[in-house]
């Protein structure tokens, strides 16, 4: 049930993550909030914007990443699962920018800290939640 209830999770972190990219990508906005900005990047590299041009690289990175995931999905505990369904859901946001677009759509500017979007957020806070929560039960 816990895993049912997080697919649906899934699929609305996927569907807000494209829609907004495709806002921003419509609109073009450059938006100053004072403490953050709204600005289209497109980034064919990672890592805010290191290794330039090595999309086809990060989709296979991607794919693996994923291969791995689908690997380890059965040993993931319930309680840690919503970590592991924003970080899949962070990698497949960026792998369909990736795939379909030639680049990542990057587009919150804290100004002191590289542009990114919400799939590189959910990645973030799955990663580290996973390692947080893994750490702590051993």
């Amino acid at each position: 049930m816990v895993r049912r209830k997080n697919f649906l999770i899934f699929l609305a972190l996927v569907i807000v993550d494209q829609l907004v990219k495709i806002i921003v990508s419509v609109t073009n906005p450059s938006i100053d909030l004072k403490i953050f900005a709204i600005t289209l990047v497109k980034n064919t590299g990672a890592l805010w914007g290191l290794f330039k041009d090595s999309n086809t690289a990060f989709i296979w990175i991607s794919l693996i990443a994923i291969g791995v995931l689908m690997r380890v999905y059965d040993k993931i505990p319930d309680k840690a699962f919503i970590f592991f369904v924003m970080l899949f859901s962070g990698i497949i946001g960026n792998l369909i920018d990736r795939v379909f677009r030639g680049f990542v759509v990057d587009f919150i500017d804290f100004k002191i800290w590289p542009v990114f979007n919400f799939a590189d957020a959910f990645i973030t806070i799955g990663v580290i939640g996973l390692v947080f929560f893994l750490w702590k039960e051993k």
